[in-house]
């Protein structure tokens, strides 16, 4: 998941935002990207992007915002193409990534770089039903904070 120092890139990863900091949500087609996604939706979250995400440098922050042609688009397994509010240009604070491994005592090592730009990054798995409750606890944990 490491990118070229570039002002931006499009990565295959999810995206939504907890309390204006976005959580970047990567893994292989299938992993259960979009299904954390939608339950971190139900807790309160909100929509930046299904499936891919545009990331951009922007004074020394990663923000993340929606593609055009998807923006506001979820694709929910079993249901269709669904319609969500979405947000873009959030600051980028937490990466998860579904294909680490997940460590029972993990110690912030070896960060995202997108754009140049350093994210913490934890392993989980998506389909746990504590998942969302994980996400949330490491944001708070580990991710970067917006000043």
């Amino acid at each position: 998941m490491t990118g070229p120092s570039l002002s931006s890139e499009t990565l295959h990863v999810s995206c939504v935002a907890k309390d204006g900091r976005a959580i970047l949500i990567a893994g292989r087609s299938g992993a259960g990207k979009s299904d954390l996604a939608l339950r971190l939706i139900d807790r309160g979250a909100k929509l930046v992007s299904d499936d891919y995400t545009v990331l951009k440098r922007v004074d020394g922050r990663l923000v993340a915002t929606p593609p055009r042609n998807i923006a506001g688009k979820m694709e929910v397994r079993g249901v269709g193409l669904i319609e969500f509010d979405a947000v873009g240009d959030v600051p980028v604070c937490l990466a998860v990534d579904l294909d680490r491994d997940v460590e029972r005592l993990p110690e912030m090592h070896d960060p995202l770089v997108v754009a140049g730009v350093k994210v913490p990054v934890i392993g989980l798995s998506a389909l746990e039903p504590s998942a969302p409750v994980k996400v949330e606890l490491a944001l708070a944990q580990f991710g970067l904070t917006v000043t």
